[in-house]
């Protein structure tokens, strides 16, 4: 049986994903989608796109669709879900997960790549964040949560976009940039959004590609590789960095990412004792992580991704004909210590 590709829908509360999960059930794409969402969120699928509000678990929805509430525990409601189906109980091609607004995707994440049960039944597409344009400045200040959600998404849907400047919007951008440079940033329009910018992102695959904004590697060059603080100094007025009263406050984000880029090939051994001993001492602040790297030895590029405290990595295709052997990675995470992990990286060069 083909695995059935699971997308993780995650945002602080209001920011839409409520609104946006209704347009994904109600459009007519012919998707057969089981929706599971975590109990407590305050605003479920409206009854009004529900056959019968039943005490069961499981609710067939007028469109074929069914929703799941987690009861116990995400890896049952999977596990009865993938039963369900084995069975020709239930028809569906995908889920979506749709966590609480506090929620720390994490967690959530891990599932899929930990327990060998899951993963032979389900893929793990990608993590979809919203972020609300109107609440998000305070919402980031003040909540770990909101910033967790930032640094774990593979796309980044902006909404009520429409309520703040364009200043405001530019300002949020740049910020949320900073904190993850891989995911893409749209503003969207009341969940409007295209059901290819939210279904099989492949967030996940090991892929040869690394897609970071190219602006944002600009930056970092000219913040060279010696120069490690990426504390915007005073020099910085960018407005995401001024907050009304002209404080920085931008770096004060906890969540930040940083990239290392070296065309010298890297030594498999070394760099497998210093990653190994880097998410034993920060996997739980590590949120996610990917390379293409230029390893000493072969002639493919190694492509390399993780999540907390689990890693891993694959052969890719071989380099091209003429093309740069430049290894590349970048680290989002919680206060890591970006010159450790640069340091250490650059010893792990041959």
């Amino acid at each position: 049986m083909a695995l059935i590709p699971v997308t993780i829908l995650t945002g602080f509360l209001g920011s839409g994903k409520t609104t946006l999960l209704k347009r994904v059930l109600e459009e007519a794409h012919g998707q057969k989608i089981a929706v599971i969402e975590n109990e407590f969120g305050e605003e479920n699928i409206d009854n009004d796109i529900l056959v019968a509000d039943t005490k069961e678990q499981i609710i067939q929805m007028s469109n074929g669709c069914i929703c799941c509430t987690i009861r116990e525990d995400l890896r049952a409601t999977l596990q009865l879900l993938a039963a369900k189906k084995r069975k020709g109980l239930l028809d569906f091609e995908r889920v979506v997960i749709e966590t609480t607004g506090l929620a720390d995707p994490g967690p959530v994440t891990q599932t899929f790549f930990m327990d060998d049960e899951i993963a032979e039944s389900f893929l793990l597409d990608s993590v979809i964040t919203l972020v609300d344009a109107k609440h998000a400045a305070r919402q980031l200040n003040d909540r770990q949560e909101a910033r967790r959600q930032v640094g774990f998404a593979d796309q980044i849907f902006i909404s009520k976009a429409d309520l703040v400047s364009a200043e405001e919007l530019e300002a949020l951008q740049h910020r949320l940039k900073h904190m993850n440079p891989r995911a893409p940033q749209k503003a969207v329009h009341f969940g409007e959004v295209a059901l290819n910018e939210v279904f099989d992102l492949r967030g996940f695959n090991l892929n040869a590609k690394l897609e970071i904004d190219p602006d944002f590697l600009k930056e970092e060059d000219e913040h060279d590789h010696h120069h490690h603080d990426h504390e915007h100094g005073e020099h910085c007025n960018h407005p995401s960095h001024q907050h009304g009263h002209g404080h920085h406050h931008h770096h004060d984000d906890d969540v930040k990412s940083f990239v290392f880029r070296s065309d010298r090939a890297l030594d498999p051994a070394k760099l497998e004792d210093f990653l190994g001993a880097i998410i034993n001492i920060y996997g739980p602040r590590m949120l996610r992580y990917k390379g293409v790297l230029n390893m000493k030895g072969t002639d493919r590029k190694v492509i390399f991704q993780g999540v907390h405290q689990l890693m891993g990595s694959d052969l890719g295709p071989q380099w091209g004909e003429g093309e740069k052997r430049t290894s590349k990675m970048v680290f989002i995470g919680i206060d890591l210590p970006r010159d450790i992990f640069l340091q250490g990286l650059e010893q792990s060069l041959v």
